[in-house]
């Protein structure tokens, strides 16, 4: 019987150890949880209700916002995935735990991941995705990732042979690739970044590499925020507002609008006073003219999240999109205590310690009501996975790129000679992985009917088609 979380943390980097002496560490740690455990999945006699689990994460939501994510979450078993970061992370905390600590993700699949620009305008491929970021666990971030490509592999269609193999491949690039991170310095680990056009270069399908590479450059040729300033504002006597598409994009109605863009604009100080003396010179050309509800993703819904208008004196836009920070996911599955007080200022931190180049506008801050935010660019630049157009090579090109930016992210806060220690050189731990995730698949896919009969038992509200 494996031990689930009693191995002594090994977050700590050992700056009088050798390398070899590291890799040796992990070896060592090897033998109390071989990697062939982490094969084992099986729901808990214990188990708590997917639905119950559900229906905690969304107290304390925008209620009316409720039926568009559990709309959203209907669509498909990968959809209810990704909505379902509690119910998966609960499910890890009973899995085999190596014990080594390190900066989490948290919600790491592979939708999370994708291209954007960083402050010289440099494309690269990264994760761009941290409200559930936490120390925890290295492999819990290693398991949802592989995990959602057996998944989105199954609603592609694929079989499950080659639903196995995307996994596989997610574990495998983490191994090679952590195990080159550990032979640099860690100065040289933390220059390190994942060029986007080299890594589309790399792949082996004509078609799709001509598909990535045109996006590429319409994104290289991005003006910041002028394409949105020009598509979801409109003017408004002198003033630019942001136009409403309800119900993704609103403003609130009647005297609430005059009284939630004073707290906005409190909201907005508090926030500048969170970021770098040189930024709040940049933003005190801004002021800030318009802001809305706006809803995204597939977790976040019924968060309270929006964009925020800032127009210079001589009209150039930036356009800022806040959301509500809530605790991670995680927290109550981890040994590990808060760093931050501030759930904003953890996702900030969180971020900057994983990406390879962070936006220079993010930052925190805080309402008066006891709600938490994080604050960034809406957009930069950014690519995002295009799935339903993947073929099996292409899926497994991009389990290759996830692994090796997750790999890439973890050896920033862990010890790339004691993961790779642990991993060892063989193909062990990718194939209990890809085991694990064939597992978890059909968990997965159990929660979400399970979801869909709460649904029609009136259980989950449900919003019309979107």
């Amino acid at each position: 019987m494996i031990e689930k979380a009693t191995h002594k943390n090994e977050t700590l980097f050992d700056p009088l150890a050798s390398k070899a002496e590291r890799y040796e560490k992990g070896a060592a740690i090897r033998k109390n949880v071989p990697c062939s455990s982490h094969q084992e999945y099986k729901a808990a006699e214990d188990r708590e209700d997917p639905i119950d689990i559900l229906i905690k994460t969304s107290v304390g939501r925008i209620e009316s916002l409720l039926p568009i994510r559990y709309r959203r979450m209907m669509e498909s078993p990968f959809a209810f995935f990704r909505g379902a970061a509690a119910i998966m992370a609960a499910d890890l905390a009973q899995t085999p735990n190596t014990g080594i600590d390190l900066q989490l993700c948290g919600d790491c699949h592979l939708m999370n991941f994708g291209g954007f620009a960083t402050p010289e305008r440099k494309l690269v491929f990264d994760i761009n995705d941290f409200d559930e970021t936490f120390q925890g666990p290295w492999e819990w971030d290693v398991k949802r990732l592989a995990a959602s490509f057996a998944i989105a592999g199954r609603w592609l269609k694929f079989s499950n042979k080659s639903n196995k193999e995307f996994a596989w491949h997610v574990a495998d690039s983490y191994k090679r690739h952590m195990l080159d991170y550990s032979k640099l310095s860690a100065l040289q680990i933390w220059y390190a970044d994942i060029d986007l056009a080299e890594l589309i270069e790399l792949g082996k399908d004509e078609e799709i590499k001509e598909f990535h590479q045109k996006r590429i450059k319409k994104a290289a040729e991005y003006t910041a925020h002028e394409k949105e300033f020009a598509k979801m504002t409109y003017q408004d006597g002198v003033r630019a507002r942001i136009k409403d598409e309800p119900p993704l994009i609103f403003h609130s109605s009647g005297n609430d609008e005059k009284i939630i863009m004073k707290e906005a604009e409190l909201v907005h100080k508090r926030y500048i006073e969170s970021l770098p003396e040189d930024k709040q010179v940049l933003l005190s050309r801004y002021s800030m003219h318009d802001f809305a509800i706006k809803v995204v993703g597939v977790g976040s819904v019924g968060t309270l999240c929006g964009i925020s208008l800032l127009m210079s004196a001589t009209g150039e836009p930036i356009f800022l999109q806040f959301k509500e920070a809530r605790q991670s996911v995680l927290e109550q599955h981890v040994k590990a205590k808060r760093k931050y007080n501030h759930e904003g200022e953890r996702i900030v931190m969180g971020q900057k310690l994983m990406q390879s180049a962070s936006d220079i506008f993010l930052g925190w801050t805080n309402d008066d009501r006891g709600r938490f935010f994080y604050i960034r660019q809406l957009r930069d630049a950014k690519v995002k996975p295009v799935l339903e157009i993947m073929k099996e090579e292409n899926l497994a090109d991009y389990a290759k790129a996830c692994g090796w930016a997750l790999a890439r992210a973890h050896a920033r806060s862990g010890d790339p000679s004691v993961l790779s220690g642990y991993i060892g050189d063989g193909n062990e731990f990718a194939n209990a992985i890809s085991k694990f995730s064939l597992l978890y698949a059909d968990q997965n896919e159990l929660d979400y009917n399970k979801m869909i009969k709460a649904i029609k038992e009136g259980k989950l509200p449900v919003s019309a088609e979107i």
